[in-house]
């Protein structure tokens, strides 16, 4: 019966690339062909790069800014998806939010798979098969990293989708998936070009193949790779930071010199719902804990700084707080905020919405913004992390993040001088955590810092500091979650992470 069903699934992810469209995002593919027929023309090949890219989708929010709500960042207002959960320190291996991510990391792993095997065969120009068959090993390198930073070692397979061979396969260490991440990436990266046609924005690029290289590597703690793979597309010259904070995260920006790789959306077919979700729903719904983190003008915590009020706790801070997040008493959507509009913890989230604080609009159900997956920002970070683990905070370090201090909406002051290594790694989190809030990578920096224990247990706290809801983590179970149970039902040779049986 397991090798029934996984066969029938094999079948399902093989037959999901096969949707033949003539452009990017061709919402009437055809359904017609049969895996005899479909690997023949340059069409088909391009059909069979946008199965691998559709598999993304729920990247958009599900598997991003849903790990914001595990962490003291924000809270969910329900218990949809077990994120609560999660957070609670309560899921289990039938947690809905577990189980999806496994399934959609192998349903697009089944993709790339199934294309690789198969574009070899397409009559076509070989240099542009080349380039699509480093696109698929860029996905490919994506979905596998989704599933080793929560799972640990997992069944590592590069092969086209066989019931036979694959079944009941057991887990393959983290370090061989990891290496196979790299090896991929750094063969995409050979076979990519820097940028593209207007018509063909938003597939992977040779930045966006070393952006995820060095993303990998940071993970891994091999420092000295990971800070050689950031400087390569630092010093590519097709990146740079926007400059404007607040509407880097706009549809009428997507396309900003800033994005390395994003997810692309189109209206009326493929919308993006942040609008409705964030702010009508209040879904994330930023803690006082985060809040608080966000430093003063003058570049002093909360707790140092003379600038700071408490009886006005968002002036004097740095301007990244009210450009990411909605406080009561400031001007937004028009209006003076209040307590009403943001129910949850008395914030609310402002990036990604379409929203100006000046101008009264009707609240939009739908827009075409591309959730951005990395971008130039993460890649400084990236740098300045790995190489002051490395080497200690030399120039370059404080290079990289004073220019994310300097972005001129933001203007903030740059890293005091004399730092050690220590200092300026509290420095560096920090500005991870405020740059790059709600973007769905903090949950992944706490467990690889293992800070999670400390960060993610006890009560979180509303803009009263009224409590408002409880994290706990187990430090000898949480640092990887479970194997799905569905999955270990399916196959014995799956073996349970610690502490889950």
């Amino acid at each position: 019966m397991r090798r029934k069903i996984y066969k029938m699934i094999c079948v399902a992810v093989a037959c999901m690339s096969l949707t033949a469209c003539d452009s990017w995002l061709d919402v009437d593919p055809s359904d017609q062909y049969s895996t005899e027929t479909f690997w023949k023309t340059k069409e088909h090949a391009s059909a069979g790069i946008m199965g691998c890219y559709n598999a993304l989708k729920l990247w958009r929010s599900l598997h991003t800014m849903e790990f914001d709500m595990l962490t003291a960042n924000a809270m969910p207002y329900n218990e949809a998806n077990g994120t609560q959960a999660i957070g609670k320190g309560e899921h289990l291996s039938t947690t809905a939010l577990i189980g999806s991510l496994w399934k959609n990391c192998y349903v697009g792993i089944g993709r790339t798979n199934t294309f690789i095997a198969n574009v070899g065969g397409v009559d076509m120009d070989e240099s542009e098969k080349a380039k699509m068959v480093g696109e698929a090993k860029f996905l490919r390198a994506f979905y596998y990293l989704s599933l080793v930073d929560k799972f640990g070692g997992v069944p590592l397979i590069i092969d086209a989708p066989n019931a036979d061979e694959q079944a009941e396969l057991p887990r393959n260490s983290k370090e061989e998936v990891v290496n196979q991440i790299v090896k991929d990436l750094e063969e995409a990266a050979a076979v990519l070009p820097d940028t593209y046609a207007s018509s063909d924005l938003g597939r992977a690029t040779k930045g966006a193949a070393l952006a995820l290289k060095a993303r990998t590597l940071l993970y891994n703690s091999r420092w000295a790779e990971a800070a050689q793979a950031a400087k390569q597309v630092m010093e590519s010259g097709v990146y740079q930071l926007f400059n404007d904070y607040r509407h880097f995260f706009s549809e009428d920006n997507k396309y900003n010199c800033e994005v390395i790789f994003d997810i692309e959306a189109k209206l009326p077919e493929y919308p993006t719902d942040y609008d409705q979700n964030i702010w009508r729903l209040n879904r994330p719904a930023p803690l006082k804990e985060l809040v608080d983190t966000y430093l003063c003008v003058d570049g002093k915590t909360i707790e140092e700084s003379p600038l700071y009020d408490p009886t006005r706790p968002y002036e004097n801070r740095d301007p990244r707080l009210l450009k990411s997040i909605v406080c009561i008493g400031y001007p937004y959507l028009g209006k003076t905020i209040t307590k009403e509009d943001v129910a949850t913890t008395g914030f609310g989230v402002k990036k990604y919405t379409s929203y100006e604080d000046d101008v009264t609009i009707p609240l939009v159900e739908r827009s075409a913004f591309n959730f951005i997956l990395i971008r130039y920002a993460e890649v400084l970070l990236t740098y300045a992390e790995a190489q002051n683990e490395a080497s200690g905070p030399d120039q370059s370090v404080y290079d990289a993040i004073n220019q994310l201090r300097r972005r001129p909406d933001i203007n903030m002051p740059e890293v005091p001088k004399g730092l050690t290594k220590d200092q300026m790694r509290e420095v560096i989190r920090r500005e991870r955590r405020i740059e790059l809030t709600f973007e769905g990578l903090y949950y992944s920096d706490i467990l690889r810092w293992k800070t999670a224990e400390k960060e993610n247990n006890g009560m979180m706290h509303n803009y009263e500091g009224i409590e408002v809801v409880k994290r706990s983590f187990n430090p000898k179970r949480d640092y990887l979650w479970p194997i799905p149970y569905n999955q270990t039902v399916l196959n014995p040779n799956l073996e349970q992470n610690p502490n889950w049986d």
